[in-house]
């Protein structure tokens, strides 16, 4: 039985859906270069390449989709970007088709871990302090990119915060449509976005068999399973729990791994809920409802089928933006989240100290052994939470 939803009115779309936009545009924008990177450096052909442009886009599209709308929260799924970053090496000494049969490997973990239900089992251990603080630490840098891109370009980041404050002040719920609609005006008015070389053209997905070797096992699944388990799933459920929504995580990681199960052949790496662009879609910028955010899921669900139908295509026009213009946008987007994710790591003065250290070291972003900064951040915060809090017997 699905949640109780409160009617939904012709006014009620056009944020969640704007948010999906943005969370989409973020992404391809911000992140989608690691896909290009890796697959330059596994010397894969431009069908290759559009193949796993079209595997990982409809992948996250459908499974975003059908989790949203059976659950009725912003459910946004993604590809792994720290996992695509580890590729970028990892792709220069395996063989494609052992590295596609590792993906395989890995993602079958994932459905194991999910219909095990050990991972909702951890997610309820973390206090929600910790989980706040880093939420937090692990937005901060999009915060700070709001407004670091002005000593690049200050026209463009003076517009966009500029129009932010007073759309804010006049009318909360249109600051962020505002902002991408104004800020997509002024870069056409300046001709800085060049789509005269593009033209739409359908991907074709392409089979790779699978080879599977020892070396593909331990060089690429293992690291790739832990690096998307605690640098995607863990704090992209803690950002769903932050916004208040409590989907179980055991049927989002058995849904998103049997996904990546079935894309792996065609060139999908891997693919997982979302963290930090799933924060712009449910947060209180998506709608003030909570009940009504799952649209932006749906939204975001779509844009990625349509970019997958045509490939590299439209996610060269992703990443046709400015940098700039996408750091701010997303920094503005995410202010609100922030904000409230602050907000809860301070609220408890019990464990107020030991999210603060969350936060720091989760917004230090530490990497050790190729695991990233949310994972370290987390495990710094529960080891002082333990420290501060642990309550020994009385004598």
């Amino acid at each position: 039985m699905l949640p109780a939803t409160s009617a939904i009115r012709l006014n009620d779309l056009m944020h969640p859906i704007v948010a999906g936009l943005i969370s989409v545009i973020v992404n391809y924008g911000g992140t989608f270069i690691l896909v290009f990177q890796a697959a330059r450096v596994a010397g894969l052909s431009p069908e290759r390449t559009a193949s796993w442009v079209w595997s990982v886009s409809i992948g996250v599209g459908v499974t975003g989709l059908l989790l949203s709308w059976r659950y009725r929260e912003p459910i946004i799924t993604a590809w792994s970007t720290p996992a695509a970053a580890f590729l970028v090496t990892a792709l220069a000494t395996t063989p494609y088709a052992e590295a596609v049969g590792a993906y395989m490997i890995s993602a079958a973990a994932f459905v194991a871990l999910g219909l095990s239900g050990s991972f909702e089992k951890v997610i309820r251990l973390i206090p929600p302090g910790i989980a706040s603080g880093l939420l937090a630490g692990i937005l901060l840098q999009f915060g700070i990119g709001a407004f670091g891109g002005a000593s690049v370009d200050p026209a463009l980041v003076g517009l966009l915060v500029v129009v932010y404050l007073v759309l804010k002040r006049l009318s909360a719920r249109y600051a962020v449509v505002g902002i991408l609609l104004l800020g997509l005006i002024f870069l056409l008015a300046q001709g800085r976005v060049d789509l005269s070389g593009l033209s739409l053209q359908l991907a074709t997905p392409l089979l790779t068999v699978p080879e599977f070797s020892l070396n593909a096992l331990l060089s690429v699944a293992l690291p790739l399973f832990l690096i998307t388990l605690t640098g995607q799933y863990m704090p992209g459920m803690l950002v769903l729990r932050n916004d208040g929504f409590r989907t179980s995580a055991n049927p989002i990681v058995t849904v998103t791994g049997l996904g990546s199960l079935l894309m792996a052949p065609f060139g999908s790496h891997a693919f997982n809920i979302a963290a930090i662009t799933a924060a712009i879609a449910t947060g209180p910028e998506a709608h003030e409802d909570r009940r009504k955010r799952w649209i932006a899921g749906i939204a975001a669900g779509c844009f990625y089928i349509l970019v997958g139908v045509f490939g590299v295509t439209l996610a060269a026009v992703f990443t046709a933006f400015p940098a700039t213009f996408i750091t701010t946008l997303a920094g503005l987007a995410l202010l609100g989240t922030i904000g409230g994710s602050l907000a809860g790591a301070m609220a408890d003065p019990a464990t107020r100290e030991a999210s603060l250290i969350t936060f720091l070291a989760s917004a230090a972003n530490i990497k050790l052994f190729g695991i990233g900064g949310a994972f370290w951040g987390l495990v710094i915060g529960l080891l002082a939470y333990g420290v501060l809090n642990f309550r020994f017997g009385r004598a």
